[in-house]
């Protein structure tokens, strides 16, 4: 199920993950996650968990804060 904060959390790891040069496939393997994991969340079809979080955020150079903007 897709919900309206789960998209915009997904748009903005796209966007830092375009930003930073990176495909799904890149971001998900130095995260230590699954590429679909990566695909799901970008969709808002995945709810990361804040471990998650923490891991895109490191790897994108940007705080969790970035990525959640409460």
């Amino acid at each position: 199920m897709t919900d309206k904060k789960s998209l915009e959390i997904g748009k903005r790891i796209k966007q830092y993950r375009l930003k930073a040069g990176l495909s799904q496939a890149g971001l998900a393997e130095m995260a230590g996650i699954k590429s679909n994991t990566i695909a799901r969340l970008e969709r808002g079809e995945h709810r990361a968990s804040n471990p998650t979080i923490e891991k895109l955020a490191k790897v994108l150079n940007v705080t969790a804060t970035d990525i959640l903007q409460f």
